[in-house]
This record gives structure tokens, sequence and C-alpha cells, in this order.
């Protein structure tokens, strides 16, 4: 018999100052056995911070390899952006650069890592557009801390510094966004 998922709902007090986006989220985020939950928070990380109308997560989840773990479509089911996580191919985000107009990667690594292995295969389409987002280890740490089948938290970012509020704690980190070209 297959596993099945695990469903968190995760409710989020969004309050990104610096894209002028004011939302209260109330997310059912599905869990595949294998996914974990330290995934799971940069994956809802990414869907918050990257809010807007017409955002989606995925429906395969991992195990789909040609879905975006999150996605932007227009209101006609145009691809808008791919949003990816963690590390992935150079030949994925290739492809994703080739189907919408824009790309972003959500990580904790080393965006040196995703640069290194792009310039290994030559050449990624628009790798110059390619966003890498870092996501400071502190909030991935802090959700990956209190994940349970229910989860509050408040989320807000000004002036590019991201508080995240559990309870009682708060934890702040500043994003990096660099691309995966860098230029020249």
């Amino acid at each position: 018999m297959a596993l099945q998922a695990t469903v968190h709902r995760i409710v989020i007090d969004l309050s990104d100052v610096d894209r002028g986006v004011y939302e209260k989220l109330d997310l059912r985020v599905a869990r595949h056995p294998s996914e974990s939950a330290r995934w799971l928070a940069l994956r809802t990380l990414a869907y918050a911070l990257s809010y807007e109308e017409g955002i989606a997560f995925s429906k395969g989840g991992l195990s789909s390899t040609d879905e975006a773990p999150i996605s932007v479509r227009d209101a006609t089911g145009r691809l808008l952006a791919h949003l990816d996580i963690g590390a992935p191919s150079a030949e994925r985000l290739h492809r994703a650069a080739k189907s919408c107009e824009r790309v972003v990667v959500f990580t904790e690594l080393d965006p040196e890592r995703l640069r290194k292995e792009a310039r290994a295969r030559g050449s990624v389409h628009r790798a110059d557009e390619i966003e890498i987002v870092v996501v400071p280890a502190a909030l991935v740490d802090a959700i990956e801390r209190h994940l349970e089948r229910h989860l509050e938290l408040g989320l807000s970012r000004n002036d590019g510094v991201v508080y995240l509020t559990i309870g009682k704690e708060t934890v702040e980190g500043t994003l990096e966004t660099v691309k995966l070209e860098p230029p020249v």
C-alpha cells in the first residue's frame, strides 16, 4: 500500500511592504512521504514571499519532475512564473526559462553551486534573468521547528528584511537575490 501525503494547514498573516501585498493566506500544503519538513518549510516560505494572483502549488508535488513546485498562471492558464526550490538541475532551469517569463529558485545553498552546474551544462536559456533567492536558514529552521498539522505564523518583509513570528518566537533574516549568470 502506498503511503499517503500528510496535509498541513498553514495560516500566514502576510505583510509584504516591499511588494505592497497584505493577505491572510489559509493554505493546505500536502507533504509527500519522502518530503522533509525542511523542504516543506522552504516551499511554504517561497509561496508566501512570491504570493500573487494565480499562484499555486504543483498538483503532482515531488513526484512531478516536469512541473514547478510552485507556479503562477494568468487567467487563461498561461504559465507566467516557474518557482523552484533547493537545487534544481541546470537542464530543468533551461527548460523552465524557455516555457515562461520568469524563473526563480528559492534555496538555502550558496548560489555559486547552482552557477557552477549551469556553467558545466554550457548554456542555460536566459540565465542572466533567472533569479536565485537565498533564504536564511534561521527562517526555515523556525518553521521546521514548529511544523505541525496546523500552524499559524506572521510573515512580513520590509526593506528586504523578513520577519517571521510563530507564537512568541520572532526570527528575522535578509533575503539575498542574485542572478544565475551574474552580469559581466
